[in-house]
């Protein structure tokens, strides 16, 4: 039976009359209205959650490598420092790499992974590319923070100088497998040097087999070369580094930068003006300096 019928002669009581309003969503005269929850900006949500997440690169010496508990390399260290300038902890994300940029940016930046992890708040050593802009428009990357810069690192008492690549004929060669520079090197002249090169499973890996006399030469990026010179003290006069021209273009390389989700402006402003601080207080050079590399302008 309906609680009241057109023919009830007896109106209904207060409380029901709340009720009936309240299912009906009329206001209630009398009852203080409730005020609009108010919703936190991008940076005041990872304010109030006391830190900042961070997505770095698994196994991506000298940037982001060892056990995820006491990570090392330079985008650590930035990490570390970018936490700092906004007065939070830093929660580092480390996250194996997926098929490609496009992958990396979905998982780590605007979406999440589909196994339950990410997004983070910041992804660090993303290549800033205008055709990777365009590509992932839910994402905003900037901030460079440095350049990567194919090098080649080679035993001068194998090779007294390298101008072209055809001065590396008949010699062993070592690069990063699935790097760019691989494919530039033995794709060279339809092959020229691809029978001499052996591959790696990184960058510094590849370095390491000119170190030890394995390889005379190694075409990596400066970084991963220099990472590997760092702990020589001294340095063998032997081993030196040079660009590598392949073709009629020198490589000048790629900016590296960062990326947040589009739409976290607030986020985004404090980022920028915290890298400006650090490289006004020499802290961004510092950075570079500690894990022995080149602070190579954006």
């Amino acid at each position: 039976m309906p609680l009241t019928t057109p023919s009830s002669s007896h109106p209904p009581c207060p409380q029901r009359r709340r009720l009936l309003a309240a299912v009906a969503g009329l206001p209630l005269a009398g009852l203080p209205a409730l005020a609009p929850a108010q919703e936190l900006t991008d940076l005041a949500r990872i304010k109030a959650s006391g830190a900042l997440k961070v997505a770095v690169y698994k196994d991506n010496a000298p940037f982001s490598a060892g056990p995820a508990a006491a990570m090392t390399g330079l985008d650590v260290s930035l990490a570390e420092a970018l936490a700092r300038e906004l007065g939070l902890k830093l929660s580092l994300l480390p996250f194996d790499a997926g098929e490609n940029m496009n992958d990396d940016l979905r998982n780590m930046v605007w979406r999440g992974h589909y196994l339950g992890y990410g997004p983070a708040d910041v992804m660090l050593h993303v290549p800033v590319d205008r055709y990777l802009m365009n590509e992932n428009r839910q994402a905003l990357i900037f901030a460079p923070y440095m350049r990567e810069v194919p090098a080649l690192l080679f035993d001068s008492r194998r090779v007294a100088d390298v101008r072209a690549p055809e001065d590396l004929k008949g010699l062993p060669l070592a690069v990063e497998r699935g790097a760019g520079q691989a494919s530039l090197l033995m794709g060279y002249g339809g092959g020229l040097l691809r029978d001499q090169v052996s591959i790696h499973p990184s960058g510094p890996a590849a370095a390491q087999q000119v170190v030890e006399g394995k390889a005379a030469a190694a075409y990596v990026t400066r970084a991963q070369a220099e990472s590997v010179l760092a702990p020589l003290r001294p340095r063998p006069e032997h081993l030196r580094l040079t660009e590598l021209v392949l073709g009629n273009i020198p490589d000048r390389g790629w900016p590296v930068g960062m990326a947040i989700k589009a739409g976290h402006k607030d986020l985004g402003l404090a980022i920028e003006a915290a890298m400006q601080r650090l490289r006004s207080s020499g802290e961004l050079l510092a950075i570079f300096q500690q894990n022995g590399l080149t602070l190579t302008a954006p």
